[in-house]
């Protein structure tokens, strides 16, 4: 009878893990920018699966550990088919792949990375098994969960929309991001989440005092932070970030009677533009239009950024270099331009190739280049190529990206005779929040994101994109320019806001206002000291755990008034 009552009730348990997965969904952009009253489904989406974790182990169903590891790994693994589906349709049209290998190639990928939620599960499950205690249990879910977000960076090197991105907009509670970065929001977010699965799990008086109390922080954390109106810093300089809008699906080689020409000369168009109007914020948000207006120099921007484009942008070509100079000369201003660096190496004795940034002086000179280290697997290089020499031919159109090794600072003038430090990183980079801080702790006063999000199409890709940069522009307290081959392109103030932007999906410029600073905030200059804080302390409570089980085991293998079941 008691075995027929826990399996009737287990469907609840899997239907409870996959509620979360639907609920943890929706506080981040799905196919278009995410509203900003969905974040707040971030505050209680965990609940389902907590619940459903500690009642399996609380209920003497079987294997507790074994079904608290499966409960959250499928959760895991229907969150990230959720809310990467945009792996399938990228590589369905631009992969140049079999019909069934984009499918295959999102599961795969959400099986591993599903791993993550199952070890949360299993290390809640086990510190409940070995101390008895749900309160206990529920305390450590945010120890565990922020150092699986670690883990996840540094391990697989997917932090991919990690909990706390899902409250860029909440100017209360990322205010945590220059002390512990986005993962003092994880945590703070799950410690949420476990109050509040601690009203549904603990007894009638505590339920009720604890209800009581996760209402009040839910209802100001969630909602409070939404209207705040931190200072907005001023623009001091300004920049043309150039959208190209270039067709990715092409060759991108421009053979064609006059097509480096005419594009060149597009961009030497768009390079010149000044006076425009502009979206004061996000696109398709109905965020207003800005007014027109002229940048605040006497004729000549600060910057000129061309982003990462498909285009035949070849260092040594001489064409593009006469192409730079006459742009530099034309509009008397530096530029930071996408491009494929060329180095020969000495050790191979062949040309390598870089997905790099080219920084040009306003006199038409080389300033330096930067060269992008963290490039993207099976899409600019295939990882452990001897092993999976299989993969380029699944994948047919993967680079073969030779990755950099130096985070460069670029001191450039501006039109009023200063001179600033500029870091420039690119693309999939901005995900990674160790690396882009070390462009500020290097002295870097503004950052320049240049990318190209063409290959995800109008899914939510581009939009989760921009939510991670912004994240970065609160960290480093740093404005973002952020200039893309068909949007997001946008300029970003040092508290995450979108504070200029254009349309998606056509060719344009934005003349961006921005500004600089050189303060240092504490995630800058020491990193990811709280992820590492909270990775240590959830290792050693899982092996003092384990540990314990252990222990409790033994000792009832040597009882001789042990009950065989």
């Amino acid at each position: 009878m008691q075995q027929s009552s826990s399996s009737s009730g287990a469907w609840k348990l899997w239907a409870a893990a996959g509620l979360s997965a639907g609920l943890l969904e929706l506080p981040f952009p799905l196919a278009g920018p995410l509203p900003v009253w969905r974040s707040v489904f971030a505050w209680f989406g965990m609940v389902p699966l907590l619940w459903a974790i500690l009642s399996a182990a609380k209920s003497g169903q079987p294997r507790p550990l074994r079904r608290a590891f499966l409960l959250a790994y499928v959760c895991g693994v229907l969150w990230y088919i959720g809310n990467c589906y945009w792996i399938r349709d990228t590589m369905m049209q631009y992969g140049d792949m079999p019909s069934l290998a984009p499918t295959l190639l999102l599961i795969g990928y959400s099986l591993v990375l599903g791993l993550y939620f199952g070890l949360f599960g299993l290390a809640i499950a086990l510190l409940r098994k070995a101390t008895g205690s749900t309160a206990l249990a529920l305390s450590a879910a945010p120890v565990f969960w922020a150092g699986l977000e670690f883990a996840a960076s540094r391990i697989t090197s997917v932090p991919w929309d990690q909990l706390g991105y899902s409250q860029v907009d909440n100017l209360l509670i990322n205010q945590l991001a220059p002390w512990t970065g986005v993962y003092g929001i994880s945590f703070l977010l799950v410690a949420v989440n476990a109050l509040i699965a601690a009203g549904l799990v603990l007894n009638r008086s505590s339920r009720q005092r604890l209800c009581g109390i996760a209402g009040v922080v839910l209802a100001l954390a969630a909602t409070s932070g939404i209207f705040l109106n931190p200072p907005r810093p001023a623009a001091t300089a300004t920049a043309v970030l150039i959208q190209p809008n270039l067709d990715v699906s092409g060759s991108g080689l421009w053979m064609g009677a006059g097509e480096w020409d005419s594009h060149i000369a597009d961009f030497s168009k768009l390079a010149a533009e000044q006076c425009k109007t502009y979206i004061a914020g996000i696109p398709q948000t109905g965020a207003p239009s800005g007014e027109i207006v002229c940048p605040p120099y006497p004729t000549h921007p600060d910057l000129i950024a061309w982003p990462e484009s498909p285009a035949p942008f070849f260092e040594d070509d001489a064409r593009f270099q006469k192409a730079l100079v006459g742009l530099a000369h034309a509009n008397s201003a530096p530029l930071v331009v996408g491009n494929i660096g060329m180095t020969f190496s000495a050790e191979t004795s062949d040309w390598q190739e870089y997905n790099s940034a080219l920084v040009v002086s306003p006199d038409g000179a080389r300033v330096g280049r930067y060269d992008k280290i963290h490039l993207v697997p099976f899409g600019e290089y295939v990882p452990f190529s001897r092993l999976l020499f299989f993969a380029r031919k699944l994948t047919g159109k993967v680079s073969k990206f030779t990755p950099g090794d130096d985070r460069k600072v670029f001191r450039l003038a501006t039109q009023n005779g200063e001179s600033h430090r500029y870091g420039v990183f690119i693309c999939y980079e901005a995900v990674f929040a160790d690396e882009v801080r070390q462009f500020a702790r290097l002295g870097a006063e503004v950052l320049v994101n240049i990318s190209d999000d063409g290959w995800y199409g109008d899914t939510s890709a581009p939009w989760q994109h921009l939510n991670m940069a912004r994240m970065r522009a609160i960290e480093n307290r740093r404005w973002i320019l952020r200039d893309t081959n068909n949007g997001i392109t946008a300029a970003i103030d040092p508290y995450g806001r979108v504070r200029q932007s254009i349309p998606r999906h056509q060719t344009d410029a934005l003349p961006a206002g921005y500004g600089f600073r050189d303060d240092i905030t504490f995630y800058t200059e020491h990193g990811d000291v709280f992820a590492w804080l909270c990775a240590i302390l959830g290792l050693g409570i899982v092996a003092w755990a384990a540990r314990s089980i252990l222990g409790k085991f033994v000792s009832a293998q040597k009882s001789p008034n042990k009950v065989r079941s």
